[in-house]
C-alpha cells in the first residue's frame, strides 16, 4: 500500500505509541483523584501541557485546553464565544472552511445569529482588505482557517487577525492542517484562539487542543466535572494527551527538514503530471502552498472513479475532505475559489507525509498511466 492521504490522517509514530502505553496499563489513575497513582497521571498531563505551550509560543499553560478533536476545538471556540456575546452580535468566516467550522456557524444561524461569509480569491487565499470590509463594530468573532485542507493554501493569519482586532473582534483560526507542519507562534500571529488535532501530525486520533489567549472569555460546551479549569468536563484522556504532546515535540524537531523534503516530492509529482498528462491541471500554487498537499484536476475524468481505481492498485488518495466522503456533492472548497464543475468533479488530492518517498511517486506515476 502507498498512502498519499496524510491530510486526512497520519500514521501514528512508534515513539508516540511507546510513550502512551504506560498510561493505559500501569499509570492508569484518574488525574482528579488524590492518591499517588492519580498524581502520576496529573503530572503527565501538566508536562504535556507545558510541552505544547512551549512549541506554539503561548505564555501560560492555562491557555492550552485539551479536547477530543479539532472539531470539538472549533465548536468550542465558535459557539463558546458567540453564545456568550448574544444574538445581537455578528460573526465573520469564509466559505471554504472545514465543515467543523461551517456547520458550527450554520447551527448558530439556525438560532438567529448573523454570519458573514468571505470568498477566497482564485488561489485560495482570504484577502485582508476583504476581511476588513466585512468586520464591523458589531462583529464579535472572526474565524479563518490557517491552511486549507483540500488545496493547501496558506492564509496570512497575522495580518488577518490584526485587521479583526482593529474592530475589536476575537480572532480564531482552525490550524488543524498547520500545527506540526509550520512554525507557529501564537503571540506573533496575534490569534486569540487556535484549534489543533493530534492525528494530523502522527499522534493518536480522538485528542486535540484549543489555545485560548489569557483573558478571552467564552462559554463551555460540556457540563459535568471541573476538569480543564471548569471549561471542558470529562475525565482526561491521559494516554492520548501524552501521545499528542510527544507527537508535536517530534514534529517540531523535524519540521524544517520535512518541509524541504515534502516540497521536493510535491514539485516532482506536479512536474511529472503536467508533462505526461495533458488533462492534468494544478489547483492552487505548487510553491506557495503547504509542502505536503497537491490538488490536481484530471479534466474529463471522474474523481470518484479515479480514487476507486487507485485504491484497487493499492494507492490511497482522496477526492476532498475525509469528512465529506460518501456524499455526491463536489468540493465546496474548489467551488468557492471559482473552479468550474468540470474541474471540481475531476479533482484529486495527493497529500504526503513523513513515510512517503520518491519511490512512491514513481509507482504512482506508473499506476496513473494505466488508470487514466
Amino acid at each position: 500500500m502507498i498512502y498519499l492521504d496524510n491530510a486526512a490522517t497520519t500514521r501514528m509514530r512508534d515513539e508516540v505509541l511507546d510513550k502512551m502505553l504506560p498510561y493505559m496499563t500501569e499509570s492508569y489513575g484518574n488525574p482528579s483523584s488524590g492518591y499517588g497513582l492519580a498524581r502520576e497521571t496529573k503530572k503527565a498531563i501538566d508536562d504535556a501541557r507545558e510541552t505544547i505551550r512551549g512549541i506554539i509560543g503561548a505564555e501560560k499553560t492555562s491557555e492550552i485546553l485539551f479536547t477530543s478533536s479539532g472539531t470539538e476545538s472549533d465548536n468550542t471556540a465558535i459557539k463558546g464565544i458567540m453564545s456568550r456575546e448574544g444574538r445581537d452580535r455578528e460573526a465573520v468566516t469564509s466559505s471554504y472552511e472545514h465543515h467543523a467550522v461551517l456547520n458550527s456557524f450554520a447551527s448558530l444561524e439556525d438560532k438567529g445569529y448573523t454570519v458573514r461569509y468571505l470568498r477566497p480569491n482564485g488561489i485560495g487565499i482570504i484577502e485582508p482588505d476583504l476581511l476588513e470590509q466585512a468586520v464591523t463594530e458589531t462583529t464579535s468573532l472572526v474565524s479563518i482557517m490557517y491552511v486549507n485542507n483540500e488545496t493547501g493554501s496558506i492564509n496570512n493569519i497575522k495580518e488577518l487577525s490584526a485587521r479583526a482586532h482593529q474592530k475589536g473582534a476575537v480572532f480564531h483560526t482552525d490550524a488543524v492542517q498547520a500545527v506540526g507542519h509550520l512554525n507557529i507562534n501564537v503571540k506573533d500571529l496575534g490569534v486569540d484562539m487556535l484549534s489543533a488535532s493530534a492525528h494530523k501530525f502522527y499522534g493518536p486520533k480522538g485528542i486535540g487542543f484549543l489555545y485560548v489567549r489569557d483573558g478571552v472569555r467564552y462559554d463551555s460546551l460540556m457540563d459535568g466535572g471541573s476538569q480543564e479549569r471548569g471549561k471542558r468536563a470529562g475525565t482526561e484522556n491521559v494516554a492520548a494527551i501524552v501521545g499528542m504532546a510527544e507527537a508535536l515535540r517530534l514534529a517540531a524537531d523535524e519540521l524544517e527538514r520535512e518541509k524541504i523534503r515534502l516540497k521536493d516530492l510535491k514539485r516532482d509529482l506536479a512536474g511529472r503530471l503536467l508533462r505526461e498528462f495533458p488533462c492534468a491541471v494544478i489547483n492552487g500554487s505548487v510553491e506557495e502552498n503547504m509542502p505536503g498537499i497537491l490538488n490536481v484536476s484530471f479534466t474529463g475524468k471522474r474523481n470518484d472513479m479515479m480514487v476507486a481505481r487507485l485504491d484497487m492498485e493499492g494507492i490511497c488518495v482522496s477526492a476532498g475532505a475525509a469528512c465529506t466522503a460518501g456524499t455526491t456533492d463536489h468540493s465546496h472548497v474548489l467551488t468557492a475559489i471559482g473552479l468550474t464543475e468540470e474541474r471540481t468533479a475531476s479533482a484529486v488530492r495527493f497529500s504526503f507525509g513523513r513515510y512517503n518517498t520518491k519511490k512512491d511517486i514513481d509507482v504512482l506515476m506508473d499506476v496513473l498511466r494505466k488508470v487514466l
